[in-house]
């Protein structure tokens, strides 16, 4: 992933409850949704007993907007209120970056 640098990671944990019921649906809308969002760059995911999302923006204002969408605010109220045992949030700035591959 090569960006523009500076730019924003917005690293998401959490671990879920044991009714997860509608949340992976949730969790693919919203990342499709984030995709549409001025300033989106990028995302990674992992879950497994812990997830990590991380979203990638060009700027503050972009994630602060992001924050604010409709869809999404319900989207933090369901997690909040059906989903979620646990999360944090924290807000990066991303000054460099280095990747390996292997060789095949």
């Amino acid at each position: 992933m090569e960006y523009f640098k500076p730019y924003y990671a917005v690293i998401f944990t959490s671990t879920l409850k044991t009714n997860d019921e509608g949340y992976f649906e949730m969790a693919e809308k919203m990342e499709t949704l984030a995709k549409t969002q001025p300033g989106f760059l990028g995302f990674d995911s992992a879950r497994n007993t812990i997830g990590i999302s991380i979203s990638y923006w060009k700027n503050l204002d972009a994630i602060k907007h992001w924050k604010q969408q409709s869809e999404h605010l319900i989207a933090q109220q369901k997690g909040k209120t059906d989903w979620y045992s646990w999360y944090n949030v924290k807000i990066c700035k991303v000054v460099r970056e280095y990747d390996f591959k292997a060789k095949k």
